[in-house]
């Protein structure tokens, strides 16, 4: 049995693309192979959210589903895909064969943690038995499930067990799941470990690309009845995987390093970001630091680096070595690079804020006052040439407050928001020896990190110990006394917790962060800003 596995990039709520980007699958692969399979949701994009809402859009999809079924003529077809039956909504998977649609499969379990609410749109299956189908010259009893159906150790219904009960010969899921470190390893884990007592082939296809916040790693797998891999597919690429079911195989799977997957998966992010909005040229602020300077070099591996441009933006603070490093760093990526000095426009404010300001100490307004005229010089540069401006901070200091509303958090997307500070030093040292020693300059990597808003000012954090403190409050829920148990000192995390809780207001107010943990700030956190709980 000739199996291909469609790891496509589809576009939410793009119903004609994605319409197209099947159909042509279809047709140049459905007279070489018995089986196309393609991922959750394809036909609409995954997560289509409040489009699901309206009844205009349900109806497109479904027209765009006949015109799918209408190019099938050869083979057996399985994708995702919506279902509006009376006033249930299901996501669903159809499986096709010769221009009919043979029977739908719809989604048992239905998440609603973190970036998920599906229950807010999809009724549950009501039941999922296996189906007999007809692929190439022969009958299978398949199985189907739609994602999250195959993580059901939390749920009463264990689905890959009972499709297997129930006959299924082949075990297919179809899914969108999105990135986060080494999820794919959890994939194969999960899947090999059913495997081990089922006996059964598993094929599963994921969607690939990114949208919003979320990045879809692709990764498609199969996996033989001893618990091997046969075959897998690229991670942040869209592939064609053919494979032949029937031909024993297995592959020496390895895993790609961590600093890799957040490379590769970033660059998706960025780039799907630009393509799927339809814009072309991104701006950032370089300041010589290593934020900017990795959120740079990320920028000009996604859109090509004459698409890129970097603005300095010295004050009298400004060392000589940030501004040097900021041009080097322009000169080894070939981005478009412009230097803009703020003093004079500072200068302007200050004297027009004088009478406010008077008789008092400069302090945080006139350091965030800088940080604002940075932000405007980079939101009209952006403006002016139809471009979007990247944000730089990294999560480490986004989750302290360390950050300026109107200022350095300026930007259309956060392309490091999910990175703490260890991780983005960690990737940007990879980066210089995956590549090229010093594209991101050495002085950038060593020196002290510094927002130079004042003489002599320095980053106020060990983040050797705070980036890791933060992590385990944001992503694995830790609280005083299970952190104060482990060894960190009572006072530190006391004050981490109430910087974390007080600027709650600012990240409301961020740019989407591209996701590539478990728990990132946006739509998989809801805290509230009014918060009065203090039993930290």
């Amino acid at each position: 049995m000739k199996v291909l596995l469609a790891q496509i990039n589809s576009i939410v709520g793009n119903l004609d693309y994605n319409r197209t980007l099947i159909c042509n699958t279809i047709e140049k692969y459905q007279n070489q192979v018995d089986l196309i399979i393609f991922p959750e949701l394809v036909v609409t994009g995954y997560p289509p959210q409040d489009l699901l809402l309206e009844s205009r859009f349900i109806q497109s999809t479904a027209e765009s589903l006949d015109a799918i079924v209408n190019v099938v003529k050869t083979c057996t077809i399985i994708l995702g895909t919506i279902r509006r039956d009376g006033e249930e909504l299901y996501n669903t998977a159809a499986i096709i064969r010769e221009s009919e649609i043979l029977a739908f499969r719809d989604k048992t379990l239905l998440p609603t943690y973190d970036v998920f609410d599906e229950d807010r749109y999809f009724t549950p299956a009501v039941e999922n038995k296996p189906l007999d189908v007809q692929i190439g010259d022969r009958k299978v009893t398949i199985g189907i499930e739609i994602c999250e159906d195959l993580w059901d150790s939390d749920y009463d219904h264990k689905i890959t067990k009972d499709l297997s009960t129930g006959g299924a010969e082949l075990i297919i899921n179809v899914s969108a799941s999105p990135f986060s470190l080494n999820r794919i390893d959890e994939r194969i884990a999960i899947v090999s470990e059913k495997i081990k007592y089922l006996k059964k082939h598993f094929i599963y296809c994921n969607l690939i690309g990114a949208q919003d916040e979320l990045i879809f790693d692709g990764g498609s797998f199969v996996i033989s009845p001893n618990a091997s891999v046969m075959a897998i597919a690229s991670q942040f690429e869209q592939e064609f995987l053919l494979f032949n079911i029937d031909e024993p195989q297995s592959i020496n799977y390895k895993p790609m390093i961590e600093e890799a997957q957040i490379y590769q998966a970033l660059t998706l992010g960025v780039k799907d970001y630009f393509q799927k909005t339809g814009f072309h040229d991104a701006v950032i602020g370089l300041s010589g630091g290593i934020d900017s300077a990795l959120v740079a070099a990320i920028a000009c591996n996604a859109l090509g680096s004459d698409h890129v441009t970097g603005i300095t933006m010295p004050s009298k603070y400004s060392s000589d070595h940030s501004i040097d490093d900021s041009e080097i760093l322009a000169v080894n990526l070939g981005l478009n690079f412009e230097r803009i000095s703020i003093e004079d426009l500072n200068t302007g404010f200050l004297n027009s804020l004088d009478p406010f300001f008077g008789n008092t100490d400069a302090g945080l307004a006139e350091e965030n006052l800088q940080a604002r005229i940075r932000g405007n010089i980079l939101m009209a540069v952006a403006n002016k040439k139809n471009a979007l401006v990247l944000n730089t901070g990294n999560k480490t200091e986004t989750a302290l407050g360390y950050c300026t509303m109107y200022g350095d958090m300026c930007g259309a997307l956060g392309v490091i928001s999910d990175l703490n500070k260890l991780q983005v030093y960690a990737v940007s040292k990879w980066i210089n020896s995956h590549y090229r020693q010093g594209i991101i300059p050495e002085n950038t990597i060593m020196k002290p990190p510094s927002a130079e808003l004042r003489p002599n000012q320095v980053d106020p954090f060990d983040y050797d110990l705070i980036s890791p403190l933060v992590d385990e409050i944001i992503t694995n829920n830790r609280h005083l006394n299970s952190l104060v148990i482990e060894g960190y000192e009572e006072e530190i995390v006391k004050d981490i917790l109430q910087k974390i809780r007080i600027n709650e207001f600012k990240r409301r107010q961020a740019a989407p962060g591209l996701r590539i943990s478990m728990k990132a700030f946006g739509v998989g956190r809801r805290y509230p800003i009014v918060n009065g709980f203090r039993n930290i």
